[in-house]
């Protein structure tokens, strides 16, 4: 019998390829149980939790409150192909950097994002937001007996050029969702553990002065999830989180300037287990960094480190 650790983390691994598989198979369609993943995906996304097993088991550990909840999780990073379209996973290697490229699927062009959860604490993603192009958006997951699910929770998300689940703004167990607008207002959806959502919240407008945003996780070491933002100028600023849903983020703190030489800022959470949300950046020639969380809101990041080269191949996600 497999352990209920064990369980976990396979069940993790396993639900970031089978609801990535699933999406390209089924280009839309809703329904309630079934393996599209297949046998092959199976094997590889168990193969993917037996090797990543001791070393985050190792972190996690380390990193975990006494009550063992991780509220900073690691996921994997996914590269869509501009040219094919494929997918391909990079998963986290534990010490900062991402393991040998996966192939998962082809014919992902129908999909805009794809957004992981950890909404049981235990530092693997366990249900997944997906955006289609068209405006759908589902919600997707493993069971504990290994079948995939996937139900639609709504539409017109087409609206939004960004979206993004940080964690969970306003303090409950469940990962909330934020979206900015082509006006510029940021906009919050308080998620329930069935992937539905409330009605939208204004958080605020101003925001079309951005560029990027990025966040998974807590980057200030308070348990509360964060965000930065990049605006026009290349001026990279911290959005504290408050943890409270009506006022999510406190005043913004400038980080520091010259972020403009990135064409590509985001966060798969931790990604060298120590406990604290980091930050990749993608040069336009495809050289990749990863800017090490300190849990210091007087001094958010550590210096760049380049992990990878070659990445303008992809569209990130």
């Amino acid at each position: 019998m497999i352990s209920n650790r064990r369980r976990r983390t396979v069940r993790g691994a396993l639900a970031a390829v089978a609801v990535t598989v699933a999406m390209a198979a089924t280009a839309g369609t809703s329904f309630a149980s079934g393996d599209p993943a297949g046998a092959a995906q199976r094997a590889r996304a168990a193969a993917g939790a037996e090797q990543q097993q001791a070393g985050k088991a190792q972190g996690a550990a380390s990193a975990a409150p006494a009550d063992g909840a991780v509220e900073t999780p690691s996921f994997p990073m996914l590269g869509v192909h501009k040219t094919t379209t494929e997918l391909y996973m990079y998963w986290t290697d534990d010490q900062g950097g991402f393991k040998p490229r996966e192939y998962v699927t082809s014919g992902f062009d129908a999909f805009a994002d794809s957004i992981d959860v950890d909404n049981d604490k235990d530092g693997w993603s366990d249900h997944t937001w997906n955006v289609y192009k068209d405006g759908k958006l589902t919600y997707s997951w493993v069971d504990d007996d290994l079948e995939y699910h996937s139900n639609q929770v709504g539409t017109g998300w087409n609206i939004y050029p960004t979206v993004l689940s940080p964690g969970s703004i306003g303090g409950a167990p469940e990962a909330d969702l934020i979206g900015l607008d082509k006006a510029g207002v940021l906009w919050g959806y308080l998620g329930y553990a069935d992937g539905t959502l409330t009605p939208r919240m204004r958080i605020g407008g101003g925001w079309g002065q951005y560029t990027q945003l990025a966040g998974q996780g807590d980057l200030t070491g308070d348990d509360k999830p964060d965000i930065v933002a990049r605006d026009t100028s290349g001026v990279l600023w911290l959005y504290k989180g408050t943890g409270d849903y009506k006022v999510p983020f406190a005043t913004r703190t400038r980080i520091g300037a010259g972020w403009n030489t990135y064409d590509r800022l985001l966060s798969v959470g931790d990604l060298n287990a120590d406990g604290v949300a980091d930050l990749i950046a993608r040069k336009p020639n495809g050289d990749l960094f990863r800017y090490s969380g300190t849990g210091n809101a007087g001094s958010v990041f550590g210096s760049p480190a380049k992990i990878g080269h070659g990445f303008q191949i992809y569209n990130l996600l």
